[in-house]
């Protein structure tokens, strides 16, 4: 199906935050890499997820979302930032995700109904731009963020102590987590404004700028022999 007749249909639209793992992307230990992710539409059939890696229709997915559980499938179609996940579910999970789908749609209109959840800062827009030391860019996704720092999600994995700058907001590298790393700002950040300068996306060829080294990227062997690095 694609994205435009998903839209057509009966779907929540939702937010929630996960990670998830690309058939053929790997670590330098031969493990698959683990990105975050976040819903923007779902239904009991497939989901339409936020991703900075986007792979190609037909990969195979594995995911995890802390409301839904693990959730496996196939990308039926892209766009720029994300892909539409057709799910591969017996049917009384099936029927499991319906009704939570029910209960999220209903907490969405009355946000008086607890849930006990730890509330963090969720950007509408989770896309950005990394900037190291060098000038270099890469595109990232903000999984989630505070005044004083950022969990971020990228293709390139910074040693711990590496300075960058997170849209407009410098920082260091401070914890690598399982679907990125957290990054500490320099300076504390003003609430109101926190958004716009945490989130800050540009075109990565602007400007002559560099892309960003992926010192620890390895694909598969069928993949490296059909296709050239992307520098």
């Amino acid at each position: 199906m694609s994205v435009k007749d998903f839209l057509k249909q009966r779907a929540v639209n939702i937010s929630v935050g996960g990670h998830y793992t690309l058939a053929n992307w790997f670590d330098s230990q031969g493990k698959p890499r683990t990105f975050a992710c976040r819903t923007s539409r779902v239904s009991p059939f497939r989901m339409l997820v936020a991703v900075p890696v986007v792979g190609k229709v037909g990969d195979r997915v594995t995911s995890y979302f802390g409301d839904f559980g693990k959730l496996d499938g196939q990308i039926s179609d892209i766009t720029a930032r994300g892909f539409l996940l057709e799910l591969a579910m017996t049917q009384p999970k099936r029927e499991k995700l319906s009704s939570k789908l029910t209960w999220l749609e209903k907490k969405q209109k009355n946000p008086s109904i607890p849930d006990g959840r730890h509330v963090r800062i969720i950007p509408a827009n989770p896309h950005s731009t990394l900037t190291f030391a060098d000038g270099s860019t890469r595109g990232c996704f903000v999984i989630d963020m505070s005044m004083s720092g950022a969990s971020v999600s990228s293709d390139v994995q910074p040693q711990i102590g590496m300075p960058l700058a997170v849209g407009a907001c410098v920082g260091r590298v401070v914890r690598l987590l399982p679907d990125g790393f957290a990054v500490k700002f320099v300076e504390r950040q003003n609430r109101d404004d926190l958004e716009r300068r945490v989130v800050r996306s540009t075109l990565l060829s602007a400007g002559g700028a560099k892309a960003a080294p992926r010192p620890h990227e390895t694909k598969s062997p069928r993949s490296q022999r059909d296709s050239t690095p992307t520098p």
